[in-house]
């Protein structure tokens, strides 16, 4: 009867224990003898449109292993003390069919957020992500987009800024029909052509996308962030 006892203390005991490790476990804890390499992880959140999630994105370039999501308790710690990001063991889901992914979280009140994962023996960081669901829930709105197909295969997308005007970045996507994305590219100015570089500061698309089919349906989609990595706005239509 005692070794029954012991038994189940013991289950309890390292139950618990491994509970609160989880719990315990910080950015600062993962860096351990490690040098990460900050601001290599691109990724940013948004609120979500039809219920109280946020949603965290980020892009897995090939190769990435042991993504994690670390979030602070609140906004009133240093964005850059990696002591105050806690881990959180939750599931990440595909957006665009896997060439993106997102963590959906519920989040009582506004927090700091870091995403990571190790890639070639490294540990790699994103910058810090202020998630601002409360105080500016992001915006979705599809008439601030322009489409001239003037040019065949080519469009020009162009657009407005939503209520906030502090974007500093957009994110644009051209996807097919069944969602693959064929081209996801970044912009500072609000205007983007498929598939013309010269105002690309950055790009995830791998290889060189296909021609669009005149005859064929794709969606567009943009995400205007702001520096702190927010998205202010969320825009889709179909083309």
């Amino acid at each position: 009867m005692r070794s029954v006892i012991f038994f189940i203390l013991l289950v309890v005991a390292v139950s618990c224990s491994s509970d609160l490790e989880n719990q315990d476990a910080t950015l600062k804890d993962a860096l351990t003898n490690k040098t990460p390499v900050v601001d290599n992880v691109i990724a940013c959140a948004a609120s979500n449109e039809n219920d109280d999630l946020v949603s965290v994105f980020f892009y897995p370039r090939d190769g990435a292993t042991n993504v994690r999501y670390y979030e602070t308790e609140d906004t009133n710690v240093s964005k850059n003390d990696y002591e105050q990001y806690y881990r959180l063991e939750i599931p990440a889901f595909d957006v665009f069919n896997g060439y993106l992914k997102k963590f959906e979280v519920a989040v009582s009140q506004e927090r700091w957020v870091i995403v990571s994962f190790e890639e070639a023996g490294k540990i790699h960081l994103s910058n810090p992500i202020r998630l601002k669901h409360f105080t500016k829930p992001t915006e979705y709105i599809s008439q601030n987009i322009k489409v001239d197909s003037l040019q065949t295969g080519m469009p020009l997308f162009s657009w407005e800024d939503g209520k906030y005007t502090d974007s500093k970045i957009y994110f644009q996507v051209v996807s097919d029909d069944a969602d693959n994305l064929l081209s996801g590219t970044y912009t500072h100015e609000n205007s983007f052509q498929y598939y013309n570089l010269d105002n690309v500061v950055l790009n995830i698309t791998k290889g060189t996308p296909p021609a669009l089919n005149a005859e064929a349906d794709y969606d567009f989609t943009l995400m205007a962030v702001s520096e702190d990595n927010w998205v202010n706005l969320f825009s889709e239509i179909e083309f």
